[in-house]
């Protein structure tokens, strides 16, 4: 038996909003460039920035996959996820 079993951590279940959160933004982003850029057509980089780190933390929290450092927790959670696409839409105006 593992360090980590025998201490009580058992695997992490999926975690279904965040993987369909994640799922979303790699679509979106796939099918409709413009999301992304500016109204010249130029990359924003804050804005792919925030989707690209909830597309990540969506997918790590997604699949179950729990990270032990506590700051890679924090910034790889659901909660995470949800903050960096309320960041998105608000610097986007998509609402």
């Amino acid at each position: 038996m593992s360090k980590t079993q025998s201490q009580g951590q058992g695997k992490a279940a999926v975690h279904g909003p965040s993987l369909l959160a994640a799922l979303a933004i790699m679509l979106g982003g796939t099918l409709y460039p413009p999301l992304l850029s500016t109204t010249s057509g130029r990359a924003d980089h804050t804005l792919v920035l925030l989707a690209c780190w909830a597309m990540s933390a969506g997918f790590v929290r997604g699949v179950g996959f729990m990270p032990r450092l506590p700051v890679l927790r924090m910034t790889l959670s659901g909660w995470a996820c949800l903050l960096a696409l309320a960041l998105f839409v608000l610097l986007r105006g998509v609402l």
